[in-house]
């Protein structure tokens, strides 16, 4: 399946859907059990797969799309680092038959260039694979810029 094939939309909320104690109470949240909940800075990225992966196969996904949503998780994170201001907070919880990685940055957010679906990077690209392939390794990705920084939300089905 190519990855034009999965939904993507571009999305200017000022909150996040997430599971937080901010006061959202839309159906989704009210349903979400919270999985992980945890900050991040460059030197927890190895540990934060281990962490992802661990409660992905807790929540009942596939061996394969565990694996999937680990890449998912650390390219989002390593964003986060690179791009959105040295550190972030990653999120993950089931909703809706889904588990949902929410990766939150307090950075300068989306760049109006990556705002659109994002095209497969060259061979020869030193960079720009991050949202492509949280893209094509999701069932949907959510992007959203806040007041705060960028958030990225990846959704993958449960079987």
């Amino acid at each position: 399946m190519s990855y034009r094939d999965y939904d993507w939309w571009w999305s200017t909320m000022t909150t996040s859907p997430s599971p937080d104690t901010e006061g959202h109470h839309d159906t989704e949240v009210a349903e979400a059990v919270l999985l992980l909940d945890e900050p991040f800075e460059e030197p927890d990225l190895v540990a934060l797969r281990g962490s992802v992966a661990a409660h992905a196969d807790r929540a009942g996904l596939a061996p394969s799309r565990v694996n999937d949503l680990v890449l998912i998780a650390y390219e989002l994170a390593t964003n986060a680092v690179r791009h959105g201001g040295g550190r972030g907070q990653l999120r993950l919880w089931l909703a809706g038959g889904a588990v949902h990685c929410e990766v939150n940055d307090r950075g300068p957010g989306l760049p109006e260039q990556h705002r659109g679906e994002p095209d497969r990077p060259g061979l020869g690209a030193p960079g720009g694979r991050g949202l492509w392939i949280a893209l094509t390794f999701s069932d949907q990705l959510k992007l959203t810029n806040t007041a705060d920084g960028a958030t990225v939300t990846a959704i993958i089905r449960l079987p």
